[in-house]
């Protein structure tokens, strides 16, 4: 049999995470480290492969419970190659070391076990109940793969360049950032929003670091619900401000 398909055949690596392509995560496992990855993420695997949903503390049931972030993870053990991919979203592995990373949760495609997640919270400048929002903190040494909609940018932050950027397009930045989440607007009140732009919510990043942003401010289409309450009335997107959990959270 021929066919420009076999163009597309396994990539060959000692590295334990591999891009096998823009849209698709080769994972080895050797017995001994784990992977947790997104529920339903795989997509082939090989070797003698293990996969159990992972277990959540009664810390992280409530702390998803009150503000709807958090991770639905499966357990990835034993021998052999894992493929993961999800909704064709574009695939990116970065390396979690002393600065650490927070990540919106829905852009995470999996992570190695040895890394400890926490949900924060990201406050408005202006006190409103709901438009506040929450996000993963991702700390400790290893590999994250995350997902973006469409091939992102990687923006630097200094202290002497802030960044702002769109609610519903960042994906995920330095922890050590200062960061605050604002209205775009262009008077004192929130409600009066910058014209007829269309724009809403922005969060402010300074400090020394990075901000990911997607070229997109949709959320992935598993989560598409538009969000309801007090935070949408106010511009907060449907993903990036995460409105409906948030108004729920707050009253």
């Amino acid at each position: 049999m021929q066919s420009p398909l076999f163009n597309h055949a396994e990539q060959q690596s000692q590295e334990r995470y591999v891009i096998q392509n823009p849209q698709l995560l080769r994972v080895s496992l050797t017995g001994q480290d784990d992977v947790l990855a997104r529920k339903g993420a795989m997509v082939a695997y090989q070797g003698l492969v293990d996969f159990d949903g992972e277990y959540q503390t009664a810390n992280q049931r409530r702390a998803r419970a009150r503000t709807g972030e958090g991770l639905d993870l499966m357990r990835c053990s034993g021998q052999g190659t894992v493929y993961f991919a999800n909704l064709a979203q574009y695939v990116h592995v970065v390396e979690v070391e002393q600065e650490g990373l927070t990540v919106d949760s829905a852009y995470v495609l999996a992570l190695d076990s040895t890394l400890h997640t926490e949900v924060i919270a990201v406050d408005s400048q202006y006190g409103i109940s709901g438009s506040g929002k929450y996000q993963l903190n991702i700390s400790g040494r290893g590999k994250v793969a995350l997902m973006t909609s469409g091939q992102p940018l990687m923006i630097q932050v200094t202290p002497e360049k802030y960044v702002s950027v769109d609610a519903d397009a960042i994906v995920a930045w330095s922890t050590g950032l200062r960061v605050q989440m604002q209205a775009q607007t262009h008077n004192s009140s929130v409600r009066r929003r910058r014209g007829d732009t269309g724009e809403g919510w922005e969060l402010s990043f300074l400090g020394q670091g990075f901000a990911l942003v997607q070229p997109s401010e949709v959320m992935p289409p598993q989560h598409a619900a538009i969000g309801q309450g007090i935070a949408a009335q106010y511009g907060a997107g449907q993903h990036g401000a995460h409105g409906q959990n948030q108004n729920n959270a707050w009253n």
